[in-house]
C-alpha cells in the first residue's frame, strides 16, 4: 500500500533547502529517540554529521536499542543516551544548561487511542503538559529549530490523545519566536510504527487470524517510514517562523482492504482461509481522519512539501491560565477537572464515553 512517490525524493525538494545542513557542528536534542520513528530519526540525523545527539528516552529498553543500533554507525560515537521524562523539569534545565542542544526533534508522545482512553491523565501529562514544559524550556535557552510530530488525530479530537496532542500543537505556537520557531508536522498512520495497525494484522495472520478490523467504512491516511523521517527533516530547513505544516498523503486507505491486501500477500484467502471479523469502532475512534478542520486554512509554505496551517489559537494569557488549571487538574488526578480544562483549550473536542464515564465514577456531580 505504500506510495513509490517522487515528491519526496531530494531532487523533487526545494535546493537551497538541501543545501542548508540544520544539524551538521550542531547538538540536537531529540525525545523519543527509542521509538519507532525516534529510532528512524536518530538514524537519519547521526547522517547529518551533529556535534551531538542527545537520545532521550524513558524506556531503558528502547534506549538500550537505539544505543546500540548507532553505536556501529559512521557519526555514531556522537550519540548521548539520556534515561528520563521530557517531562521532568529538573532534568530538562540540566540538560540545556550542560549541553545546550540547538535542535529539539520532540518524537516523543503516548499515541495509542483505547489506551488513552483508560488513562486520560497519563495522556495529558505525557503529550500536553509534558509537551509545554519542553517548548518552554526550549525557547527560554533560545534554540534554533524545533519541530514536532504531530498527528491528524489533533483535528476534530474525539480522543484524549487527539486532543492531547492539540494542545501540544498549541503550546509551540505560544513558545515559538523568531529566534526560536517552533513548527509541529503533522503525520498520518506511519506503516511499521509501533501499535500500528499493519504490525497487528500480520501477527494475527501468522496465527490464521482471525484479523479484526473495527468497522468495515474506515479508512485512514498512510505514510512510509521513510516519508515520515523525510517530512520530519524537511520541517527542520524551512525558512521563516514555526507554525503547524501538512504533507498532501495522497488518497485514504480502508483498513478492511489493506486486511485483505495483507492476507492475500501472505498466501491466503480473505475471509475463507483468514477470516476477518469485524469488532466495531473503539472508545475514541472515528471513521475518517482529517489533516485540516473547518476553523482552518491552509497557506502555501517556501515548498512544494509542506504547506503551512493558519489555525485558530487562544491568547497567550488564556493559553497559560488554561494550562495551569490544566496541570493542577491533572497533579490532583482530577479527570472532570482535566476534560474541562482540555475542552476550553480545544473546544472543537468532544470527548467518548468512556472518559465521560471516567470523570463521572471519580466525581458524580462534576460533569
Amino acid at each position: 500500500m505504500c506510495r513509490d512517490d517522487s515528491r519526496f525524493a531530494p531532487a523533487a525538494c526545494d535546493d537551497r533547502l538541501l543545501m542548508n545542513n540544520p544539524f551538521a557542528e550542531r547538538c540536537v536534542l531529540l525525545t523519543g529517540a527509542g521509538g519507532s520513528i525516534g529510532s528512524a530519526l536518530a538514524k537519519a540525523i547521526i547522517q547529518h554529521n551533529p556535534r551531538s545527539l542527545i537520545l532521550l528516552d524513558h524506556s531503558e529498553s528502547h534506549l538500550h536499542q537505539i544505543d546500540f543500533d548507532l553505536s556501529s554507525l559512521p557519526g555514531g560515537h556522537v550519540r548521548s543516551p539520556v534515561l528520563g521524562d521530557f517531562g521532568d523539569s529538573a532534568l530538562l534545565t540540566e540538560l540545556f544548561e550542560e549541553r545546550k542542544p540547538e535542535v529539539v526533534i520532540h518524537a516523543a508522545a503516548f499515541k495509542q487511542v483505547p489506551l488513552m482512553e483508560r488513562n486520560p491523565i497519563a495522556a495529558v501529562q505525557n503529550n500536553a503538559i509534558g509537551t509545554n514544559l519542553l517548548a518552554q524550556t526550549a525557547q527560554r535557552y533560545e534554540v534554533a529549530t524545533f519541530v514536532m510530530v504531530s498527528t491528524d488525530k489533533a483535528v476534530n479530537p474525539r480522543s484524549v490523545m487527539g486532543a492531547s496532542k492539540r494542545v501540544a500543537e498549541l503550546a509551540l505556537l505560544r513558545w515559538s519566536s523568531s529566534r526560536s520557531p517552533m513548527r509541529a508536522v503533522r503525520l498520518g498512520n506511519v506503516y511499521g510504527s509501533q501499535g500500528s495497525v499493519v504490525p497487528a494484522f500480520l501477527q494475527q495472520i501468522s496465527t490464521a487470524g482471525p484479523v479484526t478490523v473495527t468497522h468495515p467504512g474506515v479508512n485512514r491516511y498512510f505514510l512510509s517510514m521513510d516519508e515520515a523521517v523525510e517530512l520530519v527533516l524537511l520541517a527542520t530547513r524551512l525558512p521563516g517562523g514555526g507554525g503547524i505544516f501538512i504533507s498532501d498523503l495522497g488518497e485514504p486507505v480502508r483498513i478492511l482492504d489493506l486486511a485483505r491486501q495483507l492476507i492475500k500477500e501472505a498466501g491466503y484467502q480473505p475471509g475463507n482461509e483468514i477470516p476477518i471479523v469485524m469488532t466495531g469502532l473503539r472508545p475514541g475512534d472515528k471513521m475518517a481522519e482529517q489533516f485540516v478542520s473547518d476553523l482552518e486554512s491552509v497557506d502555501p509554505a517556501d515548498n512544494a512539501t509542506l504547506r503551512l496551517i493558519k489555525t485558530p489559537q487562544p491568547s497567550h494569557q488564556q493559553f497559560d491560565t488554561a494550562m495551569a488549571a490544566l496541570k493542577e487538574s491533572a497533579a490532583r488526578r482530577d479527570v472532570a477537572g482535566v476534560l474541562e480544562q482540555l475542552c476550553q483549550l480545544v473546544p472543537e473536542y468532544r470527548p467518548s464515553e468512556v472518559v465521560i464515564a471516567s470523570a463521572r465514577a471519580a466525581q458524580p456531580s462534576a460533569l
